[in-house]
């Protein structure tokens, strides 16, 4: 299998972890932040954002994969991004999700890349190597881009939760299984011819 059929294939299983993970994220900061909403609203959208639905013993396993998975299409995404370049110099300039997904991926990579990392740190560091809130509490710092200040941090969570959102959706558009649904629908279900 090559790494475009990786790429590729491995997309829709993480589409809708990551959609979650980045949903919940940008709900969580923006409510708590901005509408100064309650922590039991906190609270529910973390048990979203990590998986706590799932049990307290499988929270860093799914922290883990999901991480990892994100990573990996990052990786996998960067080294087709740059095979790609050189094919598409040539051709003329007509913005579509494809070009839309190959134009902001080297972009919000890097931020991507350590959002991932740190949330995976923060979370494994707490459960698996014992690290208290006050030795995590840089790495979430981090995470949730709070270095920036009260007032930029919200908006960093949003501007890396939305690139996220936005790499998701095109990318499951240009996998075709969109298209694949529609044109199997239109079959299952064709049209009745209109009488004149």
């Amino acid at each position: 299998m090559n790494l475009r059929n990786l790429h590729r294939r491995t997309a829709p299983i993480l589409f809708v972890p990551l959609l979650l993970t980045a949903l919940t994220g940008i709900v969580y900061r923006i409510g708590r932040s901005w509408l100064g909403l309650p922590k039991e609203f906190g609270s529910f959208m973390m048990l979203l954002h990590e998986g706590r639905f799932l049990g307290k013993p499988l929270v860093p396993i799914y922290v883990l994969l999901v991480g990892l998975g994100l990573l990996g299409m990052l990786v996998s995404g960067i080294t087709l991004f740059k095979h790609r370049k050189k094919a598409a110099i040539s051709k003329p300039f007509k913005l579509s999700e494809r070009k839309f997904h190959y134009m902001i991926a080297p972009i919000v990579s890097l931020p991507l890349a350590v959002s991932a990392v740190t949330g995976v740190s923060y979370r494994l560091g707490k459960v698996w190597f014992g690290l208290s809130d006050e030795q995590a509490a840089f790495l979430l710092r981090i995470h949730q881009g709070s270095y920036l200040g009260s007032t930029l941090s919200p908006i960093y969570v949003l501007l890396v939760g939305a690139s996220l959102i936005a790499m998701l959706v095109t990318g499951i558009q240009m996998s075709g299984i969109v298209h694949k649904r529609r044109s199997y629908a239109s079959r299952s279900h064709p049209q009745a011819p209109e009488n004149h």
